[in-house]
């Protein structure tokens, strides 16, 4: 099994060293790549993935020249990976532990997707609250596990759902693979409980703010796949 982990870089110069050996080390014995999306970054992301890749033959980089978001980054590099046999999405931050990696991999064997079930005392408690109720009402709209978010491992299906046409026009590659999307159906879809990590530095864009705004989006697109289907 070739592994592609593809990781949206944006303002992580300070984390992806680290980032790259911790992968590496929870991937020993496998053969893996790392592609770093650098998504129009304005601090220098993309120096330290360039350098990265120098020293390292297993990490590739795709870079941006217009900023796109993380789901759209996230996209771009599951596109730019068509070799592997399973694909991993996590963040840059480190709040993702690369060393759940194996055990996301095995749980792969019996799914299409499976995401990486967020727990743990990681954020602020108002930032917990949305994220929750975020989570929740993805959950209650598209059949995903409560739990579900970008930290995620595909297989073939899971990623061909994600680079869809239908896929394309989530809101989020999370949505997308709901199984009561056009997208996510038939997909075999499961969670495995990681706990994640505080930020070490600087400060998440994923904010409350964010999440509600996302909220929004999930609610239209949702309602707009529902209208869609009725009129057919």
């Amino acid at each position: 099994m070739t592994v592609a982990v593809v990781v949206p870089v944006h303002r992580n110069a300070a984390t992806l060293g680290e980032l790259v050996r911790r992968v590496a080390g929870a991937l020993e014995g496998r053969s893996w790549r790392v592609r770093l999306v650098v998504d129009a970054c304005p601090e220098g992301s993309g120096v330290v993935a360039r350098a990265l890749a120098a020293r390292e033959p297993r990490v590739a980089v795709t870079e941006l020249a217009v900023n796109v978001g993380q789901h759209a980054a996230l996209r771009r590099g599951l596109a730019d990976e068509p070799g592997a046999s399973a694909w991993v999405c996590l963040d840059a931050d480190l709040q993702d532990p690369p060393e759940a990696l194996p055990a996301l991999l095995a749980h792969l064997r019996d799914h299409d997707v499976v995401f990486a079930g967020r727990r743990g005392s990681y954020e602020s408690p108002g930032r917990h609250v949305t994220g929750r109720g975020h989570r929740l009402l993805v959950a209650a709209l598209t059949g995903l596990p409560r739990d579900a978010g970008a930290f995620l491992a595909l297989g073939p299906r899971g990623r061909a759902a994600l680079l869809s046409p239908a896929g394309a026009t989530a809101p989020s590659v999370v949505v997308a693979l709901g199984p009561r999307t056009r997208a996510g159906a038939g997909l075999r879809v499961g969670s495995h409980p990681v706990a994640r990590a505080a930020r070490p530095v600087g400060t998440s864009a994923w904010s409350s703010g964010a999440r509600l705004r996302q909220s929004v989006r999930t609610v239209r697109w949702c309602t707009l796949q529902r209208a869609q289907r009725t009129q057919r």
